[in-house]
């Protein structure tokens, strides 16, 4: 696989959770090839927990970690192995750096330098596209807004024409130029 290659599937592992961008702990046992998967991750975090506060990683609760399997294409919250017997970890920008320096993969620094490149681009790419991610935002509100007050629109219309139903009206027949004979009738219509 070659570097652009690479990259491109490093950011299609980044994801945003409480408010962070952060790297699923299976995701970087692939990416750091470590042999018993994330296991040896997680094994190197507990002897070094002092090096991993809240902010550097933490484990998905079961609604975060439903949320974000229903966003994945394919079940990379599940181990080979039969499944998971806990919730994922998840490492922040920080937390993939410290990893790096805990892990003994031979791969570890070379792949922890493209992680972290991976998570500056994407950094620049919000920064630079934030005008259209709030134009986005704002439209999606107005989206909402429109169809809450159609929505509202219609209830009045169905109070409206439930009110004419049951009852009987003569047909009444207008001929070019009495519109404004039209517009009375129809007035009269509504006001009772």
């Amino acid at each position: 696989m070659n570097e652009i290659e690479e990259k491109l599937n490093i950011k299609d592992m980044i994801y945003e959770i409480r408010g962070k961008q952060v790297m699923l702990d299976s995701d970087l046992a692939k990416l750091y090839e470590c042999k018993n998967g994330t296991k040896e991750i997680n094994q190197a975090v507990k002897r070094n927990v002092e090096k991993f506060p809240n902010d550097f990683c933490f484990q998905l609760t079961n609604a975060e970690k439903d949320f974000l399997r229903s966003q994945l294409v394919t079940a990379s919250l599940k181990d080979s192995y039969g499944g998971r017997r806990y919730n994922p970890y998840v490492f922040t920008e920080q937390g993939v750096a410290m990893l790096a320096t805990i892990l003994r993969t031979p791969v570890a620094t070379k792949v922890s330098i493209d992680i972290m490149r991976a998570f500056v681009e994407m950094r620049k790419f919000i920064y630079s596209n934030r005008d259209i991610f709030r134009r986005v935002i704002s439209m999606e509100n107005n989206i909402e807004m429109l169809n809450d007050k159609q929505k509202e629109n219609e209830k009045k219309f169905d109070l409206i024409f439930n009110e004419f139903k049951g009852k009987e009206f003569n047909e009444k027949l207008f001929f070019n130029g009495q519109i404004y004979d039209a517009y009375s009738l129809l007035i009269n219509i509504i006001r009772e």
